[in-house]
């Protein structure tokens, strides 16, 4: 049962975009030939905007098809027992001009994989929402469970 402390709690865009600055990494979901696909990415935040590098392929064409994508940051805090998730809406557009090349190429965007990933692309949300709430008890014991058996 879930008391009224409990219940999931939305947070404003300004949090939204808090927790975005803080992640390291997030989930890209495109449409590819009608069905979705989603792929982990390192990003930063730039202008109101998630930009990421990558390279040709099936990530980059889906991103780029002209339709909706999501972008989503999720964690939790261990000190506080909660854990929180944000997701973007919007388009993503690849950086072509002179001036967007050269000031992408001074984000702090480091691929993790070798290869060229020489394409940078904005995600502009349309829409941003998140939400915090409580780990429940037993589920905050498991992870202090998890944690403690990968030290050992």
């Amino acid at each position: 049962m879930t008391s009224r402390n409990d219940a999931p709690f939305a947070l404003s865009v300004s949090e939204c975009w808090e927790y975005l600055r803080e992640a390291a990494v997030g989930r890209l979901a495109v449409l590819v030939d009608g069905h979705p696909e989603i792929f982990p990415i390192n990003f930063t935040v730039d202008r109101g905007s998630v930009v990421f590098r990558t390279a040709s392929g099936t990530k980059l064409a889906g991103a780029l098809e002209g339709g909706p994508v999501a972008f989503e940051v999720d964690g939790h805090d261990d000190r506080l027992g909660s854990a929180w998730s944000v997701v973007l809406k919007g388009t993503a557009r690849q950086l072509e001009s002179i001036e967007e090349v050269l000031d992408s190429d001074q984000l702090p965007i480091f691929p993790w994989q070798d290869g060229d990933k020489n394409h940078f692309v904005r995600i502009e949300p349309a829409q941003t929402d998140g939400r915090r709430f409580m780990i429940a008890s037993s589920a905050r014991r498991h992870i202090v469970q998890q944690r403690g058996s990968r030290t050992e």
